[in-house]
This record gives structure tokens, C-alpha cells and sequence, in this order.
């Protein structure tokens, strides 16, 4: 039996010249800077010209990306956990806190029990997470009169599990056939009808008007990751309005914002996306061991050809990209008056490779086919081609930078300084380590001990029932019990 994928570890790269033999190897256009620039005339460091947020212009090219803790309530609001967490990004020097993390419009569209959920009930816990981050931030850099923070309005569709974290309840845009026998769905009634679209669309129309009543800048209207906005966008075999057609696959996106403009409510508007997807992707049988999954390999596509399940994918071969859609979603977000567009790529579900890449998968993910370089890179290069199209009232923030490591500060650079994207944003490496730009804009160097290593322990977890957080680098929550569980679930599986 072959072995998976050896990985060029990003630690044992010792210098950028390092780094850079190794992108070469690899055949990829990833560059970076020989030297972390500190001060004043980092790129990082520059406010972010012509776009004003809620009349605030954005402080610096770095955001904290939505991270969910699975540590709320069984009601949806604020823990101590989730008090801490909003801190941490506070104390984190980004000017742009892109959602906080993913907020529920409705109780019954939750990922998990104890997802924050954005109601009248919660909003004052809303509040104050958002007065802890920017009295945080204000303490630790001397204001916050640029600092933008949004929330993130989603409904996890396909991923709903409000109740019990075992017990998927989905709720689907289209009958797909080969998510479908992942994630329960096995019947038509889980298609969200028409008119239970309606009735979502008021559900984000009043959760908006809760953000601005809390206080938020602006709300991210989730169309990512292969939750049920995002899944909308791929509905070609959908029947009505909602499926089929551009026009009608967007349909939800205009309603939400038309109905938020007609509610009198002048929050600004952001839209994370995933803008391109592949097929599902499962562990190799062929080369998984006893409690140890193989590298990752594209599921058996070959009787749902034309691919018609995805947005962003070439129809005819569903492991290559088509962006011809994503240039136009990046057109209409202009027309309505988005003023962040977000991008990421695919779901954590069912091809996290693509998402987040990482060294280690989590334990419900298969191991890395090739170097994930590629799927950095891919990124980086899809969010430069959608930026060389974007109207200029349209800021861009790119995705899938943790997996840099010590040459994250390098690469970032080299992007913002050469128009490839507005803003860097960064999602898992800020659990671990919230002030990496910081340090590296100010001191130019990092803490080694405090980097993601991507060891996805903070998706094992709530996997498993468990809160999420850097469980390996973090001493609060190497601290808890819950970190002795995911040591006996890794030692089981093998890693």
C-alpha cells in the first residue's frame, strides 16, 4: 500500500529564499517579500483608500475572519468563552472584524445548539461582545475610531443541527446526489420551499436591523462554505425563482438587501462567498488504514455529468474551476451597493482541502493529496483575478493564508502592496495567535510557539461535540478536559 502525500513542512523552510525554491518546486506563482517591512510604510499597515464603512475608513489591510466557538448558549447568546474570544480579536490590531463570527437569522437554522443566534432576545449580549472587542482594541492601540466591525447573518441549510449535535435536521436549496446521502437528506421535503424563502428573507431583513441597533458597522450576508445561501447559488436544477437562471440563483441576496433598505435600515452590506466550489471529496479506501484516513480523492461524479450542483466549478469536469459566474456576482455585489466582498472557496464538509488548507486533517477529513501550497496558492490567484474585475466601490478580502505560517507576514505584503487584494483576511491562526500582523508591522519578526500549525483541533472538536479553540497552543483551552478527549480521538484515528 503507498503512503499519503509527504509534506514539505512550512517550519523546516528556514529562510524566504527557503520558501521561495519550494513554491518554485511546486510550480506555483506565490510570491513573497524577502523582509517584513515595520511601521508606518508596511503595506499592512495602510488605511484602506476610497471605501468608507459606516463612515469610517478601514485602518489597516488585515481582518479577523468569522470564527464560530460552539460555546454560546442553548439560546444563542453570549458566553464567557464567546466574551473571550470577541477580546482576542479586539486585542488582534485588525481594523477590519469581518462578522465576529457566523450568527443565526433563526433559531432552527443553527449549525449546532449553542450557535450565536442574532435575535431581540440576545441583542444586548450582542452588544456587549462588540463594546468588549472595541474597548480591547481602543486599550491596546489608542482608538477605534478605525476600526470596523460587522456581523455575520447565515442559515447552515444543509449543516442544521440546532437541537443536538448528533442529530442533523438539513434543510436543502436542491436534492443533490451525492451530498444528500452524506447529510440525511432523504426526501424532497427537506427542499426549502418558495415560501419558506420568504419568510427567511424577512428573518435576515430583521436580524439586520438588530446588528445596527447593536451596533455593528455593517452585516455579512453568508454565501459561502456550502451553507444555504451559498448552496442557492449552485441550484440549476431548482424549479421557480429561486433556481435555474443567474437572475433567479441570486434572487435571495437582492431580496434580503431590498428588504433591509426598505425596513428604513441604512447598515452597510458585506458578502462573504465562495467563489468557486468542487465536487465532494472523500478519504482514498484504497489507502486508509485501520482508524487512520487516506489522502483526499474527488468523489465519483461520473453519473451527475453536466456537474449542475455548484457555483464557480466547470460543469463538464467538476475538479477544475469556471469563474465565468464569480465575475459576475462580483458585478452585481457593485450594482447593490457591497461594500466588502469576501471571497473563500468551497466547503469545510465535503472539501475542506480547498477551504483551509492544512497540514492535518480533522478527524473527520482525509490527509492532504498534494502539498497545500497548491490550495493556498489557488486561492490567492482566483481572489487577484476576481480583484482585476471588481467595480472600485468594492473592497476584496482574500482567504487561506494560516497555512503560510512563518511567511505569512512576507506573502501578505506582497499582495497588498501589488493590488492582488484589499485586505488579508485571517480565520484559524488568530485563535492561536490574534496579534501575528501585529507583532510582524511592528517588530518584524513572529513567536514561533504561538503559530497555527494547522493541526485542525479547533474543527475536531465541535466534530465531536466540543467547544472550539486552539486546544495545542492556547493554554486556556489546553487547560480543559475537553483537550485530553481530542488526544484520545487523535491517538484512535491514528495521527
Amino acid at each position: 500500500m503507498s503512503e499519503p502525500f509527504q509534506i514539505t513542512r512550512i517550519p523546516s523552510l528556514k529562510t524566504v529564499e527557503d520558501f521561495r525554491q519550494h513554491v518554485a518546486s511546486l510550480g506555483l506563482d506565490l510570491p513573497c517579500e524577502d523582509a517584513i517591512v515595520c511601521g508606518p510604510e508596511s503595506p499592512l499597515a495602510q488605511p484602506l483608500p476610497g471605501i468608507l464603512v459606516n463612515g469610517k475608513r478601514i485602518g489597516n489591510r488585515w481582518a479577523v475572519q468569522p470564527m464560530e466557538g460552539w460555546d454560546g448558549t442553548t439560546t444563542g447568546g453570549a458566553t464567557d468563552e464567546v466574551r473571550r474570544r470577541w477580546r482576542r480579536f479586539g486585542q488582534s490590531g485588525a481594523k477590519l472584524i469581518y462578522g465576529g463570527e457566523a450568527m443565526a437569522v433563526c433559531a432552527n437554522g443553527r449549525a449546532n445548539p449553542n450557535q450565536l443566534v442574532i435575535t431581540e432576545r440576545n441583542r444586548k449580549d450582542l452588544a456587549g461582545i462588540r463594546e468588549i472587542l472595541v474597548q480591547a482594541h481602543r486599550e491596546r492601540y489608542g482608538t477605534a475610531d478605525d476600526l470596523v466591525i460587522g456581523f455575520q447573518l447565515t442559515h447552515s441549510g444543509r449543516f442544521c443541527k440546532p437541537n443536538d449535535p448528533k442529530r442533523p435536521e438539513p434543510r436543502v436549496a436542491f436534492r443533490h446526489p451525492i451530498l444528500d446521502k452524506r447529510f440525511n437528506v432523504t426526501s424532497d421535503a427537506q427542499v426549502v420551499t418558495d415560501a419558506e424563502v420568504g419568510e427567511l428573507v424577512q428573518c435576515y431583513v430583521g436580524a439586520a436591523g438588530i446588528a445596527r441597533d447593536a451596533g455593528a458597522d455593517f452585516v455579512d450576508i453568508k454565501h459561502c462554505h456550502g451553507y444555504l445561501l451559498h448552496e442557492f447559488l449552485g441550484a440549476f436544477s431548482r424549479p421557480g425563482k429561486y433556481g435555474g437562471s443567474f437572475e433567479n440563483r441570486t434572487r435571495i441576496l437582492r431580496e434580503i438587501i431590498s428588504g433591509i433598505r426598505a425596513d428604513g435600515n441604512k447598515i452597510e452590506l458585506g458578502v462573504r462567498l465562495s467563489a468557486f466550489d468542487l465536487v465532494p471529496f472523500k478519504p482514498d479506501p484504497a489507502r486508509s488504514e485501520t482508524g487512520k484516513p487516506g489522502p483526499g480523492i474527488p468523489e465519483d461524479f461520473s453519473c451527475c455529468l453536466p456537474y449542475r450542483f455548484g457555483f464557480g466549478v466547470n460543469q463538464n469536469n467538476p475538479l477544475e474551476l469556471d469563474l465565468t459566474e464569480s465575475f459576475r456576482f462580483v458585478e452585481l455585489c457593485g450594482e447593490l451597493s457591497v461594500k466588502i466582498l469576501n471571497l473563500s472557496a468551497g466547503s469545510p464538509y465535503y472539501n475542506p482541502h480547498i477551504q483551509r488548507p492544512a497540514a492535518y486533517p480533522p478527524g473527520d477529513g482525509y490527509q492532504p493529496a498534494h502539498d497545500p501550497l497548491i490550495d493556498v496558492a489557488r486561492q490567492i490567484n482566483c481572489v487577484r483575478q476576481l480583484k482585476a474585475r471588481a467595480p472600485k466601490n468594492l473592497a476584496l478580502v482574500g482567504t487561506a493564508y494560516s497555512y503560510l505560517q512563518e511567511y505569512l507576514p512576507h506573502v501578505a505584503q506582497y499582495v497588498v502592496r501589488h493590488g492582488w487584494t484589499d485586505i488579508v483576511g485571517l480565520g484559524r491562526v488568530v485563535l492561536s495567535y490574534p496579534e501575528v500582523l501585529a507583532d510582524a508591522t511592528t517588530r518584524g519578526a513572529l513567536t514561533p510557539k504561538f503559530i497555527c500549525r494547522t493541526f485542525s483541533d479547533c474543527t475536531t472538536a465541535p466534530r465531536n461535540g466540543m467547544v472550539s479553540g486552539c486546544y495545542p497552543l492556547d493554554k486556556f483551552y489546553t487547560a480543559r478536559p475537553e483537550w485530553q478527549k481530542i488526544k484520545a480521538l487523535k491517538k484512535s484515528a491514528g495521527a
